[in-house]
């Protein structure tokens, strides 16, 4: 995997989470988003007139209670601080923002009963291209996943096992009438920022779900995954690798993650042996 790509792609998708954002983060009641990315935008300026200020006094102030947080207290876990301390203060001012239970109702009180889905044959020859497909996709956003985490931390994550207990888990859900699951970037570089750097963190993750003011922390974890501090780096490497980077980031963007991550790879793959000839440079094991 071309390391522009890699690069591109999550700056793509740190676009495309902030993007995703706008709407809570300033309060503009949208209750219907599009999907893609060029609409959204223009959704979002038709909205401007309904700006809740109260919303965008509580995304603000969770946004910056973490950036305080992170440089005063490193150590402290100031995502989870700092969303329930704005939360108590929107509960105690009454502030007309959205919470969990207004957006979305009461949360379930019980599990679905596991249970086997209708198998047949024909059912069977209906699904199974498709099921093929998004097994494939969700293996590559897994493992991409998996290499953002280790870019951000210094690790070194293990593919097989981040596919098969990828499998496992979407056996499990099938059963329990759920969705297919996959590594998500989002939750990912959020989890690792709060400090989570083993199996662990994506236990307590499914526990404890604190997501409240969420706006303001996906604001935050945008700009990280984005890694800002490595723009220079980036815009100091070779025209055709700059090029990819901004290409996969763009696709990312506008268009969808497969179209992006298949058309940097096969353009990567054809700037490698355009460069075949060439003689490589120094190679030194990295300090992990």
């Amino acid at each position: 995997m071309p390391e522009a790509v890699i690069n591109g792609f999550t700056i793509g998708i740190a676009i495309i989470i902030a993007a995703s954002q706008i709407n809570d983060f300033f309060g503009l009641g949208l209750t219907a988003m599009p999907a893609d990315f060029l609409e959204k935008v223009p959704a979002l300026w038709a909205a401007r007139e309904q700006f809740n200020p109260y919303a965008l006094a509580a995304g603000a102030g969770a946004l910056g209670l973490i950036i305080v947080l992170r440089w005063k207290f490193p150590r402290l876990p100031g995502l989870i601080v700092a969303i329930a301390v704005i939360s108590a203060i929107a509960a105690l001012a009454q502030a007309p923002v959205d919470s969990i239970g207004s957006r979305y109702g009461a949360l379930p009180s019980g599990l679905p009963f596991p249970g086997l889905p209708d198998i047949s044959a024909a059912r069977l020859i209906e699904l199974l291209p498709s099921a093929m497909v998004i097994a494939f996709l969700a293996a590559i956003e897994s493992l991409l996943s998996a290499v953002v985490a280790d870019r951000m931390m210094g690790g070194q994550h293990r593919p097989n096992a981040e596919v098969s207990a990828q499998g496992w888990a979407n056996l499990g859900s099938a059963l329990f009438g759920g969705m297919p699951a996959t590594g998500a970037i989002a939750r990912t570089a959020t989890n690792v920022r709060a400090g989570g750097k083993t199996p662990m963190a994506g236990v307590l993750h499914a526990i404890i779900i604190l997501i409240i003011m969420l706006a303001a922390l996906l604001l935050i974890t945008a700009w990280n995954m984005s890694e800002p501090h490595k723009w220079r780096g980036y815009w100091a490497t070779p025209l055709a690798e700059r090029g990819l980077l901004v290409l996969t980031m763009v696709l990312t963007v506008v268009a969808d993650l497969t179209i992006a991550i298949g058309v940097g790879v096969v353009l990567g793959l054809a700037l490698r042996l355009r460069d075949a000839g060439a003689k490589p440079g120094a190679w030194n094991v990295p300090d992990r």
